[in-house]
């Protein structure tokens, strides 16, 4: 019984390390969102791993996913955080694009986001658009979650059925995946990364800027 407890112990601390686990986590989402309205998670909140940016200690951990290269962006539905419809292929326009998958009840998700911020005002002015899209089945608190992050260029979107999330098979968020000009996918991270820091650079530069 010690020995099944631990091994427990073990993948759980595995899937924090990495990201949040979507199945575990969305069976405590309705919990987790109430929780979460209109209230920005602080440092001390967070364990050593997933700490905001600045914070003593933290790390980030990642993968790289180069397996799906080439594949075409989705054309799957979902919607501004005003509810109004939207598609991958909309928002980009032709242009480069990182498309992030987030959810407030992920705590590496919520610590990566002001790096994505700040990676997403940088490549406004080298033409690559950086989204988030909320993969929260419970998304109404979704809106007040947001406006407390008090974000300066990055936004969000809504992903009520997780169509994006099925659609690329990820079972960890954060997952960044990052398309070229003509919409095909160059790499997927899975797991969080500081997008404005030299590794983040290095994958956006790949897709333009």
């Amino acid at each position: 019984m010690r020995s099944i407890s631990a091994l427990a112990m073990l993948i759980g601390l595995s899937l924090a390390a990495s990201g949040c686990d979507r199945q575990s986590a969305q069976n405590a989402q309705g919990a987790g969102n109430a929780a979460a309205v209109g209230n920005a998670l602080s440092p001390d909140e967070l364990s050593p791993d997933e700490a905001a940016p600045g914070s003593a200690g933290k790390t980030f951990s990642h993968v790289i996913d180069r397996s799906h290269k080439g594949e075409a962006m989705p054309d799957k539905p979902f919607t501004t955080i005003e509810g109004k419809p939207a598609t991958l292929k909309a928002i980009a326009q032709g242009k480069p694009m990182l498309v992030n998958l987030w959810a407030t009840w992920c705590a590496p998700c919520v610590a990566e986001l002001p790096a994505l911020d700040r990676a997403a005002k940088a490549a406004e002015g080298k033409g690559v658009k950086v989204i988030a899209v909320s993969q929260d089945m419970e998304p109404d608190g979704v809106p007040a979650f947001w406006s407390a992050r008090k974000l300066s260029t990055l936004q969000t979107w809504l992903d009520r059925e997780n169509a994006l999330g099925f659609h690329y098979g990820t079972g960890t968020l954060p997952t960044t995946i990052l398309y070229d000009g003509a919409g095909k996918e160059v790499a997927r991270i899975v797991g969080a990364l500081e997008w404005d820091e030299e590794d983040g650079q290095k994958l956006i530069a790949e897709i333009g800027g």
